[in-house]
């Protein structure tokens, strides 16, 4: 087989030197000085993630248990490693050593640059999809937020799909072999909900196929092809099958699994699930950005409304130049956003183009996901369709953020644009071309000229005067009116350019390279204001977790504790886990039954304390579930006296004198809130039924995220009480070497019934889940490597074969 370097390989070679050229243009900091993105949720996770680092480090094992955070729990989405996982080197090989996390935009370009190729869209227009596909504002977004693993997991669905696609056309090695190393990537980044979306995908496009090929492949070959993807799918689960397990196992005990109190529903609530439901008319966003004013935070430019409302009212020039450097300028129905969900006009318009030019199978897969996904994204905006899901659609129930879904938009329109494209280019056909610039800006001029009809109106308007309002309002307006013109420019443009080629004025190339550079400035302009070089620093980190006051004060204790930062808020604290056993934290997967402890003890006791206590009455009785937690401190502030200790904390375990029985978990809850904890602690009966009360005391020896050591002198047999978090899978407990059953007390923390005399009591985690698994799971990640050498191989010599002959 003779290759034609010119024709075959340079201008793939070309597309993919500039999808790194663009990737470190936009992230030179990052790549040349040394610096990283501020990303908050990513700082959160360093320190939820430092203790099991911290461990890892110094002995070399996982200690797959944290108690940095939420009083304890397992570290299975926080920090594991595998030995031998060979993940992060093919990552490493195929990104060509850029750094993470923009790696993966890079490998996002490249992947939608090979599906696209596969669905015989020609080079030039192929890279126009892969820019518009990764630069669109989900991404940027993403990425400037900390969603990481959210942009690794969208960018593999094209590798996925293709080899799916390859697959399905005779090509079942390969593409089998390309779709396990897609999946099995994207299950090493752990966003179980983007997994979820992407076989969504998946599904739509292989039925499709299916309904429109069957009887031309033949029901033999058909089943033939969905076997060795099936086994593709096998050998993906088999190289994650520690993660999976892990994840699998915890789910169950996490808020997004069954329910402990008997009064809840199983999974995550309606109003926690459909929060950020993204309203109807909001999906117009990605045709004009900034129709709902952009992010709840966005900069007004010099002379806006606002900023003469506000001088003429007399307002400090300080305060203006604050103000409108963050206006609220987000008129949609999320409680808040970063930015507009974006993907570029001129990829929305060939998606409609589409609707006339592209494949009938081409349209029915990607027209179809382009609508599930936006209805989707509509959540509680269209309760009748997404409430049923949420109740009915397996595993559904256990995400939130469904806007989220948009994800899938911005991967279904590239493609549905540039397949529409090439079958335009190559049947020269203007019809469909006219009919969809009609559509396209006929929707645009209505949404400039008729800005007028929209009220303008946000949900934090109450707390600002009319005149401010006023103003708001006529920003708003503007910025519709400014984008929408933006958008028809944009258009304009594009339709010139693809007008030309089909009166061939303009060669395909010409074409190719002309929108290549207009999406890329549309959506660069448009990124620009929310990931832009002030988004970088120099290390983020130190800075963020500089030593305060309160907390040099309170590491001036070297004992075992627990400490409550009330500067972020139980749900949102995460600075606090970097140095301390934090009450609270930053976590998406609760522990369901701390959780609970949260909703129906934690909160109330804590709002009634704070009240008491802002009158000079510091009723430390009172916090009853802290104390059980050992909550030592309390940190109201960075300066040394916002540090307050705790008289009334259990310690790390203790003898109870009494037993209190209970039946269910909704009287346990009820009693916790009653009794003083060191003193009293309660049993189920029904899963405990011969506990007794005993007399001894507890001393912690030693610690670490995976063992506790402990010495207890019991006067009498009976009930000893840890403050730690009980967890029914992975902990086991030894007394004197002898395993004994761990019993859960007090709703959520660990027992055990002692006999009387001295012991050591150990507590090890060490879950079957990740030791069972990581051996299998290295194995299966090499025979996808081989298998993809394998399917490479067999190709070439294939398509040798047939030159030959």
């Amino acid at each position: 087989m003779t290759l034609d370097f010119k024709k075959d390989w340079l201008p793939h070679l070309i597309s993919v030197a500039v999808f790194y050229a663009l990737i470190v243009a936009y992230f030179s900091p990052l790549v040349f000085n040394n610096e990283v993105i501020f990303q908050t949720d990513i700082l959160k996770w360093e320190a939820s993630a430092k203790e099991l680092m911290d461990f890892r480090e110094a002995t070399g094992e996982e200690g797959l248990w944290t108690n940095s955070m939420f009083g304890g729990m397992p570290g299975y989405f926080i920090s594991m490693d595998f030995p031998g996982d060979i993940t992060n080197a093919v990552v490493s090989i195929l990104t060509l050593g850029l750094p993470h996390p923009i790696n993966g935009l890079f490998l996002g370009m490249v992947a939608m640059y090979v599906l696209l190729l596969s669905f015989g869209v020609r080079p030039a227009f192929a890279a126009v999809g892969s820019v518009a596909f990764v630069f669109n504002s989900f991404n940027f977004l993403s990425l400037a937020a900390g969603h990481n693993a959210k942009i690794w997991a969208e960018c593999l669905i094209p590798v996925i799909l293709a080899g799916i696609h390859l697959a399905l056309n005779k090509k079942r090695l390969l593409g089998s072999a390309i779709m396990a190393l897609g999946l099995m990537l994207q299950f090493k980044f752990n966003h179980v909900q983007i997994t979820y979306y992407t076989l969504i995908i998946c599904l739509i496009y292989v039925l499709v196929w299916m309904a429109m090929n069957w009887k031309k492949e033949g029901l033999p070959a058909l089943g033939k092809t969905i076997g060795f993807l099936a086994i593709a799918a096998i050998l993906s689960v088999g190289a994650n099958i520690g993660r999976l397990a892990t994840a699998y196992e915890y789910s169950t005990y996490s808020t997004r699994g069954a329910v402990t109190l008997e009064t809840k529903e199983a999974g995550l609530d309606k109003e926690y699930a459909f929060g950020w439901s993204n309203g109807i008319l909001e999906s117009l966003t990605l045709l004009v950005p900034d129709f709902y004013g952009g992010g709840s935070a966005t900069p007004l430019p010099e002379g806006s409304a606002l900023e003469k409302a506000m001088r003429s009212n007399g307002i400090d020039p300080s305060q203006i130049n604050s103000f409108v450097a963050n206006a609220p300028t987000y008129w949609g129905d999320q409680p808040f956003t970063g930015g507009p969900i974006y993907g570029g006009v001129i990829l929305v318009f060939l998606a409609i183009l589409g609707i006339w030019a592209a494949p009938k199978e081409t349209l029915i897969t990607f027209g179809s996901i382009i609508i599930l996904s936006l209805v989707l994204s509509w959540g509680k905006n269209l309760s009748s369709i997404n409430y049923f899901l949420f109740d009915y659609l397996p595993a559904y129930n256990k995400f939130r953020a469904v806007s989220m879904a948009l994800g899938m938009t911005q991967f279904a329109i590239p493609v549905l644009g540039m397949i529409a494209l090439e079958r335009t280019v190559a049947d020269k056909k203007l019809k469909p071309l006219l009919i969809a610039s009609a559509s396209t800006c006929g929707l645009i001029l209505i949404l400039a000229l008729g800005a007028g009809l929209f009220r303008f109106s946000a949900m934090g308007d109450q707390n600002y005067p009319d005149w401010l309002v006023d103003a708001l309002r006529a920003d708003r307006k503007s910025m519709l009116q400014a984008s929408a013109w933006r958008s028809l420019g944009f258009m304009a443009a594009a339709l010139a350019l693809i007008y030309f080629t089909l009166k061939e004025k303009i060669s395909d190339l010409v074409l190719g390279a002309g929108l290549f550079v207009l999406v890329l400035l549309d959506l660069w302009m448009i990124n620009r204001p929310y990931l832009n070089e002030d988004s970088f620093q120099k290390s983020p980190s130190k800075a963020y977790f500089a030593e305060t006051p309160a907390e040099a004060e309170i590491q001036k204790d070297n004992s075992y504790y627990r400490v409550l930062d009330l500067n972020e808020g139980i749900t949102q604290a995460g600075k606090a886990s970097y140095r301390f056993h934090a009450i609270g934290g930053y976590h998406g997967a609760k522990m369901r039954r701390y959780q609970d402890l949260i909703d129906y003890r934690i909160n109330p006791e804590l709002s009634a304390f704070i009240a008491k206590a802002q009158e000079g009455d510091f009723d430390y009785q009172s916090l009853r579930s802290l104390n059980m937690l050992n909550t030592k401190y309390i940190m109201a502030g960075n300066a040394a006296n916002a540090v307050f200790e705790n008289p009334e904390a259990n310690g790390a375990a203790w003898v109870p004198r009494e037993i209190i029985k209970v039946d269910t978990n909704e009287e346990e809850m009820e009693v916790i809130g009653e009794m003083n904890a060191a003193f009293a602690a309660t049993i189920n009966t029904l899963e405990y039924p011969n506990i007794s009360a005993g007399a001894g005391r507890v001393e912690l020896k030693s610690h670490q995220p995976n063992k506790l050591v402990y010495e207890v002198n019991m006067e009498k047999t009976g009930l000893v009480v840890f403050s730690e978090i009980f967890y029914p899978v992975g902990w086991t407990a030894t007394v004197d070497g002898a395993e004994s059953e761990i019993i859960r007390t007090n709703y959520l923390l660990r027992g055990l019934q002692i006999p009387e005399g001295s012991h050591e009591v150990v507590f090890e985690f060490a879950p079957k889940s990740y030791y069972a698994t990581k051996t299998p799971m290295i194995i299966f990640q090499y025979l996808i490597i081989l298998s993809l050498f394998a399917g490479v191989y067999l190709t070439i010599r294939e398509s040798n074969g047939r030159v030959e002959g």
